[in-house]
Order: C-alpha cells, then structure tokens, then sequence
C-alpha cells in the first residue's frame, strides 16, 4: 500500500510542494495580520493540495506521449506503466474533489471561483503545444495561491494581494524558463513551444534574471501596500541574495547544477519568505 502511495506521489511530484505552498500561507497571515483559525489554515492547506495533485496529475495524463518520448521523463509513472491513465482520472476526480469540498468549507466566493481555478490549473498542460508563454501561465497557476488564500480567510478580494500573486508569477515563471533548459534540443524535435528553445540557452538565463529582478521589486511594492516591517525586509534581502546565488552558479556552457537551483534555492526561497512575513506580522 504504502508503495502504491509513493508511486502517487512521485507522479504529481509532491515535494514541489514546497514552492506554491508557502506563498499560500503568506496570503493567508497578510489577509489576517498574523495567523488565521485553525480550521481556515487546515482547509486552506487541503486546499492547495486538492488544487495542486489534480492539476499535476492532469498534466501527467495529458503528457503521457510526450513523457514517454522524451529520456529525461520516460520513467514517469504513466509511461513506465506504474499507473495506468483509468487510475489517474480517479486520482484527479478525487483531487478535485477535495479542492472543491474543501473550498466549500472556506466560504461561498471560494466555492464560485473553484471552476475558473480548475480551468486556469488544466488549461497549462497544453500550452506548451502553441506558445512560449507557457512559462508566465505557469506562474498564473502558482500566483493564484496567495489570491486564493486571501479570499480563503477574508471572503473578499483586495487589490493588495496581487503585488504577491504577481511576484509569484515572475519567480515560477523565471524559474520554469531554466528548468526548460534541460529539453531544449527535445522541444525542438517535437514542436513544443519554450523560451529557451527560441532564444537558446544565453538569452534565456538573461530572462529568467529578468523575471526575477520584476519579482523582487514586487515584493517591494508589497512591503510598502502592507506596510510591513524590517522582518520582511530582512526576509526579501534573504530572499534576494539566494536568487543572485543561484543565477550566479548556472552558466551558458554549464548548467550541471541547474537541479540545485531548481530545487533546494526556490523551496528555501517561498518558505523562508513566509517565515519572516509571519514574523513580521506577528511581532
């Protein structure tokens, strides 16, 4: 049993988490000036996890012929035939499900906004097959997560929190182009749409630096329309330098440590920028 879970949770990739989660919880003590109800905070988090595993394990189904084609992912669940797509619809069935009870139990305006949530969150698996922008929808999906949980806990929407959604948005985005980098002669093969199959792997470091730099002046913006303190700043200064760190060690004729960027850099980034907005707003 406990290896049929694990199987599912490779597919939808669950340690990656790590990078939408976070910003979630951010939205969440912004909206609240500090820690929301326990039951907000358990729901919004079954949530996230109801919204993300559907979404992957669309994504996984949707790509399963493109997956097994490609040697970097041909040992995906679906096409090394761990999981067969019958049981991946139930598995997003089942997801779904839990993002719609769960937003259900938030408050009405969570509930009416799930469908548009799923739409955006489904639509991304095939974006790839016709535009480069493929990244910045991505980010759409990631950047959604604080707007949601500031709906979550106000029921409300407020112009604020998109100075957050949006600096997701740019960071996933960034981050998506370099991950990209690793399939780049792939997508050329195979007709799919990227920035670094356009614009080669030089120019693409310089927009994901880009997007990046756009990130960090919108966490900027949202020191100042929260008003927060110097936790904050102290936490986007952090947050600042391990994105300087990470560009610094990807180079054009050497990307053997783009895992590391990818990975443990960006998960340290979303949690350690949540910690000291809580902080902040806690103290």
């Amino acid at each position: 049993m406990f290896g049929r879970l694990g199987v599912y949770l490779e597919m939808i990739k669950v340690a990656h988490t790590v990078f939408a989660l976070p910003f979630a919880l951010m939205g969440a003590f912004l909206a609240a000036g500090g820690m929301p109800s326990g039951k907000t905070l358990f729901y919004i988090v079954l949530a996230m996890v109801g919204g993300r595993s559907a979404a992957m394990g669309f994504n996984r189904v949707v790509d399963a012929g493109i997956d097994a084609r490609n040697p970097r992912t041909r040992d995906r669940a679906i096409p090394a035939k761990k999981v067969s797509k019958a049981m991946a619809g139930v598995f997003i069935f089942l997801s779904v499900l839990l993002l719609t009870l769960s937003a259900a139990k938030l408050n009405p305006l969570c509930l009416k906004l799930s469908p548009v949530l799923l739409l955006l969150l489904f639509s991304y698996s095939y974006t790839k097959r016709f535009t480069w922008a493929s990244h910045v929808i991505l980010g759409m999906c990631l950047g959604a997560a604080p707007l949601a949980a500031w709906i979550a806990v106000t029921g409300s929407f407020d112009p604020r929190i998109l100075a957050v959604s949006f600096a997701v948005l740019f960071w996933v985005a960034g981050f998506d182009v370099l991950y990209a980098l690793q399939d780049i002669e792939f997508d050329r093969e195979e007709g799919l749409h990227s920035i670094p199959r356009f614009l080669g792997v030089g120019k693409s470091l310089w927009v994901a630096r880009g997007f990046h730099f756009v990130m960090a002046g919108l966490l900027l913006l949202g020191y100042h329309v929260f008003r927060l303190g110097w936790w904050y700043l102290a936490g986007w200064g952090l947050c600042a330098a391990v994105l300087v760190y990470e560009h610094a060690i990807l180079k054009k004729d050497d990307l053997s440590r783009l895992d590391v960027a990818f990975f443990n850099m960006n998960g340290a980034i979303s949690i350690a920028l949540c910690l000291f907005t809580y902080i902040d707003l806690a103290l």
